[in-house]
């Protein structure tokens, strides 16, 4: 029997229940409904529970949904969605200050993506003792190197399997060129975006480009619910509210980049386009995190500053006040004062794995914004930390690839380990970009950020 990951109502629910309690709601008497009727939690990792629930309990689940999206929050003030009430809570919103980016800088960002992403692919939905363990027993930590599973012992192997769907393609001993991943697919999309609309593209056209380009199979959490609520007759921003507990998860960040990279040296509209990229899908702190990175890359483009002074200006994007702008301070911190990057990982573990999914936004920028600022901007330092720090690794990487990537500034600074296997060559279901070159996305890049 098909069943769906990431739309079924008995399954959302209890995704809601989190977020609500997160974002201030108090779901406590509808969780005691769901669950005096025999609803299940969430699934701790997968996308879909492994038996559908009855058509009775999948109706309760579609009322309780509607139910808690009608609880209001405590932290609606200081936590809006809307890009004028943001903006006026940040009261360092950054000046423009435009620089050319060269074709090559941008190269390096996207082979810093792409390896980044690649090397979290074989152990994304691991928990952290497995990452560490496999990479441990391949002499490989912290991992300078993509996974292997060469010579491993079967028994680890048996408790910690690989990625089921990447490792036969992100393994060191099986890599051959890019494999698809929506960690590249979005930042595609982003060109197409910009091609056909240029700079002042709007929300809708975002969808329109989803729905002409992006196969739905290729979607996840928030992006396939928006799809969802498309198909349906939703508009934005409809579209990312309507039944969708995945509205803070770290969808939208990983479709910042090309708006960073497209922007160097003017954060603000770098942030300002990922809000009209992000808000088909995303609320408040997802949407946060899309502006900061898109903020931090647009300053990393510039070649003229340090990572430290690139989370800076992210953070000057971001409502102070906000769990978002909280979390990647807390991250910081953390990687300044100890000089053992486990210990920051345990820390930041410790804080939020309790409270939140594997791949909710805020304890991942947390984590990415931890690695970068220990690493100090170093490529290997940077996509190792970030990866071995768990959570959603291959998006984590390949985030803190970018970045570190732009401030490499070109493919030759990048460690051949790395980029060798990539083979200038990315597979994809979007578009026509199957097979292209990342030297030949570069020059794609270039042109949207040179165009008037």
């Amino acid at each position: 029997m098909l069943r769906l990951t990431w739309v079924q109502p008995e399954d959302l629910i209890g995704h809601e229940l989190r977020q609500a309690a997160q974002d201030g709601r108090d779901p406590s008497a509808i969780a005691a409904r769901w669950r005096a009727a025999g609803g299940r939690e969430a699934p701790a990792r997968a996308g879909t529970s492994a038996q559908p629930a009855s058509p009775r309990l999948r109706l309760l689940a579609e009322d309780l949904l509607d139910e808690l999206s009608g609880l209001p929050s405590p932290l609606a003030d200081q936590e809006p969605t809307e890009l004028d009430r943001i903006k006026a809570l940040c009261p360092d919103w950054p000046t423009p200050r435009p620089e050319a980016v060269s074709p090559a800088r941008l190269e390096a960002a996207w082979l810093g993506r792409a390896a980044g992403c690649l090397l979290g692919k074989p152990v994304e939905k691991l928990p952290l003792t497995g990452i560490r363990l496999l990479a441990e027993a391949a002499g490989n930590w912290p991992p300078t190197s993509y996974f292997t599973a060469r010579d491993l012992p079967a028994d680890l192997t048996a408790r910690y399997p690989w990625n089921r769907r990447s490792a036969p393609t992100s393994l060191a001993e099986h890599i051959d060129g890019m494999p698809e991943d929506d960690d590249l697919n979005y930042p595609l999309l982003g060109l197409l975006l910009l091609q056909r609309h240029g700079r002042t593209f709007t929300t809708a056209d975002v969808a329109r480009v989803w729905l002409d380009e992006l196969p739905a199979g290729r979607t996840f959490t928030a992006e396939r619910l928006a799809y969802r609520n498309l198909l349906t007759g939703l508009e934005p921003p409809h579209t990312a509210r309507h039944r969708n507990p995945f509205r803070e998860w770290i969808g939208a960040l990983i479709r910042a980049d090309v708006h960073g990279w497209t922007n160097p040296g003017d954060p603000a509209a770098a942030a300002e386009q990922a809000h009209h990229d992000a808000t088909l899908t995303h609320t408040a702190n997802g949407v946060y995190a899309a502006m900061f990175a898109a903020a931090v890359i647009a300053t990393a483009a510039t070649r003229t500053h340090d990572v430290h002074a690139c989370l800076r200006t992210g953070l000057t994007v971001v409502p102070p006040g906000s769990r978002l702008a909280e979390a990647v301070r807390h991250g910081v911190q953390l990687a300044q004062t100890h000089t053992d990057f486990d210990t920051v990982v345990d820390a930041l573990h410790a804080r939020h794995s309790p409270t939140h999914h594997w791949v909710h936004v805020v304890p991942n920028t947390a984590l990415i914004a931890a690695a970068l600022t220990h690493a100090d901007g170093d490529f290997t330092g940077s996509v190792s930390r970030a990866v071995s720090g768990g959570w959603d690794t291959d998006s984590n990487g390949a985030t803190a690839g970018s970045v570190a990537g732009l401030l490499a500034g070109s493919p030759a600074a990048l460690p051949e380990h790395w980029t060798a296997p990539l083979k200038n060559r990315l597979a994809t279901s979007v578009g026509d970009f199957d097979g292209t070159g990342f030297d030949t996305l570069a020059h794609l890049t270039h042109r949207e950020a040179t165009r008037p």
